[in-house]
């Protein structure tokens, strides 16, 4: 793909609220989206977690390389967006937390990252739905769009 390939939406519902203490990060989200019927969104979430799970991809072996915090951490920024992987809303989201000395790490989300207090705002997207499917330039699952 040599240039930026966009697929339009218009907004649609717009949700802000608190995330359940005690539960996964993104199972929380998921959820909430089927739930609700949502197939497209963004969101930021801000809050504190008691433990993380963050990666980053290794470009070389195309694989992520995980490691999880087991301490109190706090949000610092927290934006991802849902869309369709086997017909099911998926998170993907980075994040970037800090800890009580101020320090922070970032990256990749994943599973289990577990909430101590969040609050989210969550936007709707309206359109033909994005779906990930798995690219075999970077091996990654990204939004397959036509060009």
């Amino acid at each position: 793909m040599d240039k930026l390939t966009c697929s339009e939406f218009t907004l649609g519902r717009r949700f802000v609220g608190r995330l359940p203490h005690g539960k996964d990060l993104i199972t929380s989200i998921e959820d909430f989206c089927n739930a609700s019927s949502i197939q497209m969104a963004t969101f930021s979430v801000i809050g504190a977690v008691s433990s993380a799970t963050l990666g980053a991809y290794d470009q070389n072996q195309q694989v992520y390389a995980t490691f999880t915090q087991e301490e109190t951490l706090e949000i610092v920024s927290c934006t991802g967006n849902i869309s369709l992987v086997d017909e099911n809303p998926v998170v993907h989201a980075h994040i970037v937390l800090g800890d009580l000395e101020g320090k922070t790490m970032g990256g990749h989300l994943f599973s289990e990252t577990i909430l101590y207090a969040g609050e989210i705002d969550l936007q709707e997207l309206t359109g033909t739905p994005l779906r990930r499917a798995h690219d075999h330039t970077t091996g990654l699952m990204l939004w397959k769009l036509s060009d």
